[in-house]
C-alpha cells in the first residue's frame, strides 16, 4: 500500500498558532518534507522544529526565487522543472509505503508551494489537506484590525501585478490585502496613494513572529520590505470612531 500525501498548513509563523491537528500529522509522519531556497533554512520548518524527532527529513530547495522575472520563459522553465521533481522525490517514499507530510507556510491551498505538490499527486496517492492559519489572518490579528464586515467586498492581491491594476483594483473594493510585498513596496505605496488610501493603509511585516512589527504604511519611512510582509486597508467605512478619534 501506498503512504499517504499530507499538506499542512504550518500557519503565520507563531508556532503556538499550529492547530492540533497539524501538530498531529506531523508528528505521526515518516517523511517531513518542506520548501526553501537553496542554500536557505526553511522557515515552514523552524516554525515546527520542535515537533521533528526522528521523521525522514526532505528539503526541496527552490533553484531561483525573484533572481529571474516571475513571468521569463527561463524563471517558468526552472520552477517547472523544479516541482515536477519535488514531487517524484515526494512520490518515491509515497510508493515506498511512507506517509509524507509536505509543510506549507499559512495554508497549503493559499498561495503555498504545496499545491504544486497536490496538482501532481493527489490523484495518485491518499491524500489529506490540513488547514493553516493565513499569513493575512495573523497580520491583522497582530495590528488589531478590523478588516471587512457585513456585505464589505475583501480583495486579496499580490504585489507582484502592474501599478495600474492595482490601483484599479483598490478602487473596486472595500477592504484589501496586498501580499508579496518585499521589492514591490515602493509600487504598492503609489498605487495606494493614487486610489487615495493611504492615510488608512497598515503595514506588517513577519506578523505573528517574534520579531513582528505593524505601523500606519504612510509612517514608514523608506520603501524596503522582507518577504514576510502584508499591506492591510481596512474597510468598514461606517465603523464607530473611538472617543477622541478624527
Amino acid at each position: 500500500m501506498s503512504g499517504t500525501l499530507i499538506g499542512v498548513g504550518t500557519g503565520p509563523g507563531d508556532p503556538e498558532l499550529l492547530t492540533l491537528k497539524a501538530v498531529r500529522a506531523i508528528r505521526n509522519a515518516d517523511v517531513v518534507a518542506y520548501f526553501a531556497k537553496q542554500g536557505n533554512a526553511s522557515n515552514a520548518r523552524a516554525i515546527v522544529a520542535d515537533l521533528i524527532t526522528d521523521q525522514i527529513e526532505e528539503q526541496l530547495g527552490y533553484p531561483v526565487t525573484t533572481e529571474i522575472d516571475r513571468r521569463h520563459a527561463d524563471y517558468k522553465s526552472a520552477t517547472g522543472d523544479f516541482y515536477a521533481e519535488a514531487a517524484a522525490r515526494v512520490a518515491a517514499h509515497l510508493d515506498a509505503g511512507r506517509s509524507v507530510a509536505v509543510l506549507s507556510e499559512g495554508d497549503p491551498l493559499f498561495y503555498g508551494s504545496y499545491m504544486h505538490i497536490h496538482v501532481r499527486l493527489a490523484h495518485r496517492y491518499p491524500t489529506e489537506v490540513v488547514a493553516g492559519i493565513t499569513a493575512m489572518s495573523g497580520c491583522w490579528s497582530q495590528a488589531g484590525l478590523p478588516l471587512v464586515q457585513g456585505d464589505d467586498i475583501l480583495a486579496v492581491l499580490p504585489g507582484t501585478l502592474e501599478e495600474v491594476d492595482l490601483a484599479r483594483r483598490l478602487d473596486n473594493t472595500d477592504g484589501a490585502v496586498i501580499m508579496k510585498v518585499g521589492r514591490n513596496l515602493a509600487k504598492i505605496r503609489r498605487a495606494i496613494a493614487a486610489s487615495g488610501r493611504l492615510d488608512s493603509a497598515i503595514y506588517v511585516e513577519r506578523g505573528t513572529m517574534a520579531n513582528g512589527a505593524s505601523m500606519r504604511l504612510a509612517d514608514k519611512p523608506d520603501d524596503i520590505a522582507p518577504y514576510f510582509a502584508i499591506i492591510l486597508l481596512p474597510g468598514w467605512s461606517t465603523r464607530p470612531l473611538a472617543a477622541g478619534a478624527a
